[in-house]
């Protein structure tokens, strides 16, 4: 039997190895020539690095499709050759001779899930951040007129960028209190620059504010100046100017400057939540609940992929005794395979949205019915 197993599992590295880099080359050329129009002129060893940072969360996306074509064309050519057969007529069952392959399934899936939430988070931030600092030299002029959250309660605003001097123009950083979203403090700034999780202010100005306190205002008398600066002063309980503009003001961030850049300055951000991330957002006091629902359903999508090169084993073994005659029929067989799998993926993401109480039910469809119709189709083989 220990050699059985040595022979078929010799049979699933090597499609395996040749299906995952031949999808990890198609979709890095992906990335490539989307950005093609940034690159002239950038050193090739930084082009390098960008696309090697983007490496774990393309094998996340890619790992079930080699998975599926493992399964195809190892299984299909001992079923063309009649191997399967005979090892069947020695007494040997279907299901022994594929535990190789459900062994490599699972090994595949513990290491994609290990990519999906601890290494690929962090990835995509690098990939960001040298993208839009290094690669394009836009830095943070994709924020400017915008307004960004940068965590620990601070929002930023800046009206213009100079990419040259890396130089934040017309900032405007808020802070507003939880239990009273009316009292805060407001940073207003001729420039700055926003450095690790550091923002460096000059030119700036601190106000406290309380707009609670301006309807008081309305019924100040006139003819009593004491009274008017005293309301005033409860509007404005701290203001604070340095006395030379180029003494700086540092505020630290939740958020790093890789992590805004990953974040907002792209349409669509990063996917830059792992473990710690999504376990804290579930279950820290304080979290609203949108934000608690939007993790429980990210967590859940980052394992239900990896699950699936566990699960497309058992879905593609039925097509590979049917179906995988040649090399070139089994490539179509197991683009088909993963290609229905990544469609139904998708609908399933969009139950999950439409139920928020309980998001597992549409991140899981596809393993669910994936398994449920191998298992099915096995049984008539």
């Amino acid at each position: 039997m220990t050699r059985l197993t040595r022979l078929v599992t010799a049979e699933l590295v090597p499609p395996l190895l040749a299906g995952t880099l031949l999808f990890t080359a198609i979709l890095s050329f992906g990335y490539f020539f989307i950005s093609s129009q940034w690159l002239a002129g950038v050193p090739v060893g930084l082009v390098a690095r960008w696309i090697g940072y983007q490496l774990p969360d393309t094998l996340v996306k890619v790992l079930p499709m080699a998975v599926v074509l493992m399964t195809v064309v190892a299984f299909g050519r001992m079923n063309t050759e009649r191997e399967l057969v005979a090892v069947q007529t020695g007494g040997v069952s279907l299901g022994r001779v594929t535990r190789p392959a459900a062994f490599v399934g699972l090994l595949v899936t513990l290491l994609s899930v290990w990519l999906s939430l601890w290494v690929a988070p962090r990835a995509n931030v690098e990939t960001r951040g040298l993208y839009w600092d290094a690669l394009t030299g836009a830095g943070l002029s994709q924020l400017s007129g915008k307004t960004v959250d940068l965590g620990a309660g601070l929002t930023l605003y800046i009206q213009g960028y100079d990419a040259a001097s890396r130089e934040m123009r017309g900032v405007r950083v808020e802070k507003w209190q939880a239990d009273d979203p009316r009292r805060g403090t407001v940073i207003f700034a001729d420039r700055g620059t926003f450095e690790n999780n550091q923002l460096s202010l000059r030119g700036y100005g601190v106000y406290g504010v309380d707009y609670g306190a301006v309807k008081a205002l309305s019924a100040v008398p006139e003819n009593d100046p004491a009274a008017l600066q005293a309301a005033v002063q409860a509007v404005f309980p701290s203001v604070v100017v340095p006395q030379n503009d180029t003494d700086p003001l540092n505020v630290d961030t939740g958020l790093s400057r890789k992590q805004t850049l990953a974040r907002y300055a792209d349409a669509i951000g990063a996917d830059s939540e792992g473990w710690p991330e999504l376990i804290t957002a579930m279950t820290a006091p304080g979290v609203k609940d949108s934000d608690r629902a939007a993790a429980r359903l990210s967590l859940n999508r980052k394992l239900a992929l990896p699950f699936a090169n566990l699960v497309l084993v058992l879905a593609a073994l039925p097509f590979a005794l049917r179906f995988g005659r040649t090399l070139g029929v089994s490539l179509g067989v197991a683009l088909l395979i993963a290609v229905a799998y990544y469609l139904l993926f998708s609908v399933g993401l969009s139950v999950a949205g439409l139920v928020p109480g309980l998001p597992e039910l549409g991140v899981w469809l596809a393993n669910i019915v994936f398994a449920l119709g191998g298992l099915w189709l096995l049984r008539r083989s």
